[in-house]
């Protein structure tokens, strides 16, 4: 008998997908903070290559990839929804997207110099990009992703297929 193992979501459980793709988040975010007290100890030796490189590829191509779902295909269809407050509320988070951005172009050089071997301290960027994120994230699943329950199943095939289309899929 196999053992019990958690269903990955697939790109037919749209919701489920994003919020796993937090899940991940919240994950190298947090380690965005160890990896800072890591290097700060030990320097760039391989256990913090290795992270800075995973950070890297996650916040490069998995998270742009991740806000195109949201603003292009989750918050259109939820806007129909015509609700005030989940409207305003995507407006912010949107504009938190273009902020986690900047903070991501300030924080990355330092984690590609760790990836390389070098080790100084890490930015303020780094801390404030992790604590802006697993915020962002939080505040989504709590004030946005609820709504979805709200679409039509053929909206939420639309936006699933969309996302595996973005990826390839």
């Amino acid at each position: 008998m196999l053992p019990n193992t958690p269903s990955i979501p697939s790109f037919e459980s749209p919701i489920e997908l994003l919020t796993a793709c937090h899940d991940k988040v919240r994950r190298f975010a947090s380690l965005c903070g160890r990896l800072a007290e890591h290097t700060a100890r030990h320097g760039a030796d391989d256990q913090a290559r290795t992270a800075a490189a995973g950070i890297v590829r996650y916040f490069t191509i998995a998270a742009p990839l991740h806000h195109a779902d949201e603003e292009e295909d989750l918050f259109p269809a939820l806007r129909d929804l015509q609700d005030p407050a989940l409207q305003a509320t995507m407006q912010a988070l949107e504009q938190d997207h273009g902020a986690l951005d900047a903070l991501w172009e300030q924080a990355r050089p330092w984690l590609e110099r760790v990836q390389q071997g070098t080790a100084e301290p890490a930015p303020e960027a780094l801390a404030l990009f992790a604590a802006h994120y697993l915020a962002h994230v939080d505040r989504e699943e709590r004030e946005v992703f609820p709504f979805a329950t709200r679409l039509p199943d053929q909206t939420l095939r639309a936006i699933g297929e969309r996302m595996a289309q973005r990826r390839g899929a």
